[in-house]
Protein backbone atom coordinates (compact mmCIF):
# COMPACT_ATOMS: atom_id res chain seq x y z
CA UNK A 1 0.00 0.00 0.00
CA UNK A 2 2.80 2.18 0.32
CA UNK A 3 4.65 2.27 -3.07
CA UNK A 4 0.67 2.44 -3.98
CA UNK A 5 0.35 5.43 -2.60
CA UNK A 6 4.48 7.09 -3.39
CA UNK A 7 3.60 5.96 -7.26
CA UNK A 8 -0.33 8.06 -7.28
CA UNK A 9 2.21 10.90 -5.46
CA UNK A 10 5.18 10.74 -7.76
CA UNK A 11 1.96 10.86 -10.73
CA UNK A 12 0.16 14.07 -9.58
CA UNK A 13 3.53 15.53 -8.96
CA UNK A 14 4.25 14.95 -12.31
CA UNK A 15 1.08 16.56 -13.61
CA UNK A 16 1.50 19.69 -11.79
CA UNK A 17 4.85 20.12 -13.43
CA UNK A 18 3.62 19.53 -16.20
CA UNK A 19 0.81 22.06 -16.28
CA UNK A 20 3.32 24.42 -15.09
CA UNK A 21 5.82 24.14 -17.79
CA UNK A 22 5.33 26.37 -20.60
CA UNK A 23 3.23 24.46 -24.17
CA UNK A 24 5.51 22.87 -26.67
CA UNK A 25 5.92 25.52 -29.57
CA UNK A 26 5.82 24.29 -32.94
CA UNK A 27 9.20 25.12 -34.98
CA UNK A 28 8.33 28.24 -37.22
CA UNK A 29 10.38 28.69 -40.25
CA UNK A 30 11.28 31.87 -41.44
CA UNK A 31 9.24 31.56 -44.76
CA UNK A 32 5.97 31.83 -42.71
CA UNK A 33 5.77 35.33 -43.08
CA UNK A 34 8.13 38.79 -43.91
CA UNK A 35 8.41 40.05 -40.08
CA UNK A 36 9.26 38.05 -37.07
CA UNK A 37 10.08 38.91 -33.50
CA UNK A 38 12.76 36.74 -31.49
CA UNK A 39 11.81 35.73 -28.04
CA UNK A 40 14.89 34.65 -26.22
CA UNK A 41 12.97 32.61 -23.73
CA UNK A 42 11.97 29.91 -25.43
CA UNK A 43 14.03 30.85 -28.47
CA UNK A 44 11.53 31.07 -31.18
CA UNK A 45 10.36 33.46 -34.14
CA UNK A 46 7.03 35.14 -33.54
CA UNK A 47 5.39 35.89 -36.94
CA UNK A 48 4.02 39.46 -37.70
CA UNK A 49 1.01 39.91 -39.96
CA UNK A 50 0.92 43.61 -40.19
CA UNK A 51 4.54 45.15 -39.95
CA UNK A 52 3.80 48.87 -38.32
CA UNK A 53 5.49 50.91 -41.01
CA UNK A 54 5.13 54.15 -43.32
CA UNK A 55 6.14 54.01 -46.96
CA UNK A 56 8.94 55.38 -48.62
CA UNK A 57 8.27 57.92 -50.32
CA UNK A 58 6.91 59.71 -47.23
CA UNK A 59 10.15 59.67 -45.52
CA UNK A 60 12.03 63.83 -45.44
CA UNK A 61 14.32 65.44 -45.45
CA UNK A 62 16.75 61.83 -45.39
CA UNK A 63 17.44 61.36 -48.96
CA UNK A 64 21.02 60.36 -49.08
CA UNK A 65 20.59 57.52 -45.83
CA UNK A 66 17.80 56.53 -47.87
CA UNK A 67 19.42 55.71 -51.15
CA UNK A 68 22.58 54.55 -49.39
CA UNK A 69 20.45 52.23 -46.97
CA UNK A 70 17.87 50.96 -49.75
CA UNK A 71 21.47 50.24 -52.00
CA UNK A 72 22.93 48.07 -49.40
CA UNK A 73 19.82 46.67 -48.71
CA UNK A 74 19.04 45.75 -52.75
CA UNK A 75 22.28 44.21 -52.98
CA UNK A 76 22.21 41.70 -49.79
CA UNK A 77 18.85 40.69 -51.13
CA UNK A 78 20.43 40.06 -54.78
CA UNK A 79 22.85 37.29 -52.71
CA UNK A 80 26.11 40.44 -53.15
CA UNK A 81 28.00 40.94 -49.93
CA UNK A 82 26.46 43.90 -47.77
CA UNK A 83 27.46 45.77 -44.57
CA UNK A 84 25.74 46.06 -41.38
CA UNK A 85 24.30 49.42 -40.40
CA UNK A 86 23.78 51.69 -37.59
CA UNK A 87 21.22 54.34 -38.49
CA UNK A 88 22.34 57.36 -35.71
CA UNK A 89 21.17 60.86 -34.22
CA UNK A 90 18.53 63.03 -33.63
CA UNK A 91 15.00 61.46 -32.55
CA UNK A 92 11.90 61.08 -34.50
CA UNK A 93 13.74 61.65 -37.76
CA UNK A 94 12.79 58.08 -38.85
CA UNK A 95 15.65 55.73 -38.46
CA UNK A 96 13.19 52.80 -37.48
CA UNK A 97 10.91 53.40 -40.06
CA UNK A 98 13.37 53.93 -42.96
CA UNK A 99 14.46 50.11 -42.09
CA UNK A 100 11.07 49.12 -42.36
CA UNK A 101 10.39 50.92 -45.39
CA UNK A 102 13.18 49.96 -47.04
CA UNK A 103 12.85 46.19 -46.24
CA UNK A 104 9.42 46.73 -47.39
CA UNK A 105 10.55 48.37 -50.64
CA UNK A 106 12.87 45.37 -51.44
CA UNK A 107 10.00 43.00 -51.14
CA UNK A 108 8.03 44.14 -52.89
CA UNK A 109 10.34 44.15 -56.33
CA UNK A 110 11.47 40.96 -55.08
CA UNK A 111 8.65 39.10 -53.31
CA UNK A 112 9.84 37.40 -49.99
CA UNK A 113 13.54 37.51 -50.38
CA UNK A 114 13.88 39.12 -47.88
CA UNK A 115 12.77 38.55 -43.73
CA UNK A 116 12.74 41.00 -41.09
CA UNK A 117 13.33 39.63 -37.81
CA UNK A 118 13.18 42.26 -34.44
CA UNK A 119 15.60 41.67 -31.50
CA UNK A 120 14.84 43.64 -28.38
CA UNK A 121 17.70 45.60 -27.05
CA UNK A 122 17.17 43.11 -23.40
CA UNK A 123 17.74 40.23 -25.46
CA UNK A 124 21.44 41.10 -26.95
CA UNK A 125 22.74 37.94 -25.12
CA UNK A 126 20.94 35.74 -26.84
CA UNK A 127 22.26 36.97 -30.53
CA UNK A 128 24.25 33.68 -30.81
CA UNK A 129 21.66 30.98 -30.80
CA UNK A 130 19.76 33.74 -33.02
CA UNK A 131 22.46 33.62 -35.24
CA UNK A 132 22.82 30.12 -34.94
CA UNK A 133 18.76 29.34 -35.67
CA UNK A 134 19.32 32.33 -38.88
CA UNK A 135 22.47 30.09 -40.13
CA UNK A 136 20.47 27.19 -40.75
CA UNK A 137 17.98 28.68 -42.60
CA UNK A 138 18.13 29.45 -46.61
CA UNK A 139 15.64 32.82 -46.15
CA UNK A 140 18.30 35.83 -45.80
CA UNK A 141 17.20 38.16 -43.27
CA UNK A 142 17.91 41.63 -42.02
CA UNK A 143 18.17 41.30 -38.31
CA UNK A 144 16.90 44.70 -36.66
CA UNK A 145 17.32 46.28 -33.70
CA UNK A 146 16.02 49.82 -32.27
CA UNK A 147 17.53 51.82 -30.07
CA UNK A 148 20.30 50.08 -29.16
CA UNK A 149 22.52 51.73 -26.33
CA UNK A 150 24.80 50.80 -23.75
CA UNK A 151 24.60 51.93 -20.00
CA UNK A 152 27.75 52.33 -18.19
CA UNK A 153 27.05 48.72 -15.96
CA UNK A 154 26.18 47.16 -18.94
CA UNK A 155 28.95 44.96 -20.59
CA UNK A 156 26.84 43.44 -22.90
CA UNK A 157 28.75 45.35 -25.76
CA UNK A 158 31.86 43.14 -25.78
CA UNK A 159 29.85 40.10 -26.59
CA UNK A 160 27.83 42.00 -29.63
CA UNK A 161 31.33 43.12 -30.92
CA UNK A 162 32.55 39.11 -31.23
CA UNK A 163 28.80 38.27 -32.54
CA UNK A 164 29.29 40.82 -35.58
CA UNK A 165 32.58 40.49 -36.65
CA UNK A 166 35.01 38.93 -34.77
CA UNK A 167 33.84 36.00 -33.41
CA UNK A 168 35.39 32.32 -34.99
CA UNK A 169 32.41 31.84 -37.34
CA UNK A 170 31.06 35.59 -37.74
CA UNK A 171 28.28 37.08 -39.00
CA UNK A 172 25.54 34.28 -41.32
CA UNK A 173 26.39 34.99 -44.47
CA UNK A 174 22.71 35.02 -45.18
CA UNK A 175 22.06 37.96 -42.39
CA UNK A 176 22.87 41.98 -42.09
CA UNK A 177 22.26 43.34 -38.95
CA UNK A 178 20.21 46.82 -38.81
CA UNK A 179 20.26 49.10 -35.59
CA UNK A 180 19.28 52.43 -34.59
CA UNK A 181 20.52 54.51 -32.10
CA UNK A 182 20.55 58.05 -30.73
CA UNK A 183 23.98 57.75 -30.25
CA UNK A 184 26.91 57.61 -32.47
CA UNK A 185 28.90 55.24 -30.59
CA UNK A 186 25.98 53.11 -28.51
CA UNK A 187 27.05 54.07 -25.31
CA UNK A 188 26.95 57.39 -22.82
CA UNK A 189 29.94 59.65 -22.67
CA UNK A 190 30.18 58.90 -18.86
CA UNK A 191 30.60 55.48 -19.65
CA UNK A 192 33.40 55.96 -21.72
CA UNK A 193 34.85 58.22 -19.37
CA UNK A 194 34.94 56.14 -16.57
CA UNK A 195 36.53 53.11 -18.69
CA UNK A 196 39.45 55.59 -19.21
CA UNK A 197 39.78 57.18 -15.78
CA UNK A 198 39.94 53.80 -14.27
CA UNK A 199 42.18 52.14 -16.96
CA UNK A 200 45.93 52.12 -17.41
CA UNK A 201 46.07 52.63 -20.81
CA UNK A 202 43.40 55.43 -20.83
CA UNK A 203 43.36 55.48 -24.83
CA UNK A 204 43.16 51.98 -25.09
CA UNK A 205 40.21 52.26 -23.12
CA UNK A 206 38.50 54.28 -24.93
CA UNK A 207 39.10 52.93 -28.36
CA UNK A 208 37.69 49.48 -26.89
CA UNK A 209 34.27 51.25 -25.89
CA UNK A 210 33.92 53.16 -29.18
CA UNK A 211 35.64 50.26 -31.23
CA UNK A 212 31.41 48.75 -31.11
CA UNK A 213 30.84 51.18 -33.55
CA UNK A 214 33.30 49.99 -36.05
CA UNK A 215 31.42 47.03 -36.72
CA UNK A 216 29.23 48.54 -38.77
CA UNK A 217 30.25 49.05 -42.49
CA UNK A 218 27.51 51.79 -42.89
CA UNK A 219 26.97 55.01 -40.30
CA UNK A 220 23.66 56.83 -41.48
CA UNK A 221 23.55 60.03 -39.64
CA UNK A 222 19.97 61.59 -38.67
CA UNK A 223 19.57 65.15 -38.33
CA UNK A 224 16.53 67.72 -37.18
CA UNK A 225 14.84 68.98 -39.93
CA UNK A 226 14.39 72.63 -40.93
CA UNK A 227 10.75 74.00 -41.34
CA UNK A 228 10.52 73.67 -44.99
CA UNK A 229 10.92 69.45 -44.64
CA UNK A 230 8.50 69.73 -41.70
CA UNK A 231 5.79 70.79 -43.77
CA UNK A 232 6.78 68.47 -46.43
CA UNK A 233 6.30 65.65 -44.44
CA UNK A 234 3.16 66.91 -43.50
CA UNK A 235 1.93 67.52 -46.68
CA UNK A 236 2.37 63.95 -48.01
CA UNK A 237 0.65 62.56 -45.06
CA UNK A 238 -2.07 64.86 -45.72
CA UNK A 239 -2.35 63.65 -49.52
CA UNK A 240 -1.91 60.20 -48.27
CA UNK A 241 -4.74 60.24 -46.10
CA UNK A 242 -7.13 62.66 -47.72
CA UNK A 243 -7.56 64.86 -44.96
CA UNK A 244 -9.44 68.29 -46.04
CA UNK A 245 -8.10 71.39 -45.14
CA UNK A 246 -7.42 74.93 -46.27
CA UNK A 247 -3.24 75.30 -46.73
CA UNK A 248 -3.30 78.47 -44.77
CA UNK A 249 -5.24 76.33 -41.89
CA UNK A 250 -2.55 73.87 -42.08
CA UNK A 251 0.61 75.93 -42.07
CA UNK A 252 -0.93 77.75 -38.88
CA UNK A 253 -1.44 74.10 -37.47
CA UNK A 254 1.79 73.29 -38.29
CA UNK A 255 3.40 75.63 -37.20
CA UNK A 256 1.67 76.24 -33.38
CA UNK A 257 1.93 72.33 -33.08
CA UNK A 258 5.93 71.98 -33.58
CA UNK A 259 6.10 75.49 -31.25
CA UNK A 260 4.35 73.57 -28.40
CA UNK A 261 6.62 70.65 -28.74
CA UNK A 262 9.38 72.49 -29.03
CA UNK A 263 10.91 70.62 -31.81
CA UNK A 264 10.25 69.51 -35.92
CA UNK A 265 10.68 65.95 -36.88
CA UNK A 266 8.89 62.92 -38.64
CA UNK A 267 7.80 61.74 -34.88
CA UNK A 268 6.22 65.59 -34.17
CA UNK A 269 4.57 65.94 -38.37
CA UNK A 270 2.95 62.26 -37.81
CA UNK A 271 1.50 63.28 -34.97
CA UNK A 272 0.09 66.62 -35.75
CA UNK A 273 -1.17 64.70 -38.60
CA UNK A 274 -2.79 62.54 -36.26
CA UNK A 275 -4.58 65.72 -34.19
CA UNK A 276 -5.72 66.77 -37.05
CA UNK A 277 -7.14 63.80 -38.86
CA UNK A 278 -9.29 63.53 -35.14
CA UNK A 279 -10.46 67.06 -35.41
CA UNK A 280 -11.39 66.78 -39.07
CA UNK A 281 -13.09 63.21 -38.47
CA UNK A 282 -10.88 61.78 -41.04
CA UNK A 283 -10.08 57.95 -40.68
CA UNK A 284 -6.05 57.35 -40.86
CA UNK A 285 -5.44 54.57 -43.52
CA UNK A 286 -4.16 51.79 -41.85
CA UNK A 287 -0.81 51.10 -44.16
CA UNK A 288 0.87 54.44 -42.90
CA UNK A 289 0.02 53.99 -39.07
Amino acid sequence: MFETSTEALLRRVAEALERLSPPHRDTVSLEAADAFVWHAEGEFFEPIGHINRVDLDLLKGIDQVRDVLLENTRRFAAGNPANNALLWGARGMGKSSLIKAVHATVNAHHSGSLALVEIHREEIPSLPQLLTKLRESERRAILFCDDLSFQSDDTTYKSLKAVLEGGIEGRPANTVFYATSNRRHLMARDMIENESSTAIHPGEAVEESVSLSDRFGLWLGFHTCDQQTYFDMIEGYVKRHGIDVQPEELKAAAIEWSMTRGARSGRVAWQFVQDLAGSKGTTLNSDSD
